[in-house]
């Protein structure tokens, strides 16, 4: 029986080669699965920092991208105020030498009507055209309103007979002695007016050479020339 068991048992030192062996098995085990999680970790580290970089570029894009529209949004903010402001500056300016320019004018028409040699022109050349091409027929009753300032009413009441030759009243009773027969009288303004005024009394028309209307149509066929010139000079 003793002689069995002892039969049987293993020698000492397979034992200890068989633990061994186990050892190092296990040990070759750990150090392959510590290999493959450390490669794991790697590739899973790698794979993150490629990630991350990406996003970090694509961020960095965008903020990019952003700023390059917010500038080229600025940039033509900047140039329609500009444009805005340019425009403002030469409306204003147009209207201010516009306005001077009317201005201008009006003063040189008030003035050239005062002038009593000029009136005498146009008295003459209203009288000598009046019928030719106003449509003016003999029988219309036509009152041809000077200026009070020029003619002198008081003066005309009191001494018509005495008035210095060469002066627009002198001429107008020259020309009315001359032309009352024929249906043309003249009259004084009732205002401040310069120049003349034809009225035809019996057709209810009134052709109007005063100071105010001939600016007017003087100045709405010149200011659109000016503002041309004005703008092209800017410009």
């Amino acid at each position: 029986m003793t002689r069995d068991t002892a039969r049987e048992r293993p020698p000492a030192s397979a034992t200890s080669a068989g633990v061994d062996a186990l050892i190092q098995r296990l040990r070759d085990e750990g150090v392959t699965k510590g290999r493959a999680e450390a490669a794991r970790i790697e590739q899973e580290a790698r794979q993150q920092a490629t990630r991350i970089r990406a996003e970090a570029e694509a961020e960095a894009e965008r903020l990019i991208n952003d700023a390059r529209q917010e500038a080229a949004a600025l940039k033509t903010a900047g140039e329609d105020a500009l444009r805005l402001a340019m425009r403002d500056t030469v409306l204003r300016m147009t209207a201010v030498l516009t306005g001077a320019i009317s201005e201008k004018v009006r003063r040189l028409i008030t003035t050239e009507l005062e002038r009593e040699e000029f009136l005498q022109q146009l008295i003459l050349e209203v009288a000598r055209r009046g019928r030719d091409e106003a449509g003016i027929e003999p029988g219309d009753q036509v009152e041809i309103v000077l200026p009070r300032e020029l003619i002198g009413i008081e003066e005309l009441r009191r001494n018509p007979l005495e008035l210095r030759e060469g002066s627009l009243s002198h001429f107008v009773l020259a020309v009315a002695s001359e032309v009352l027969e024929e249906g043309v009288n003249f009259q004084v303004s009732d205002d401040e007016a310069h120049g003349i005024r034809i009225q035809l009394r019996n057709k209810q028309i009134e052709i109007d050479l005063s100071d105010e209307k001939v600016a007017e149509l003087i100045l709405a066929h010149l200011q659109p020339r000016f503002r041309a010139i004005l703008e092209g000079t800017v410009k």
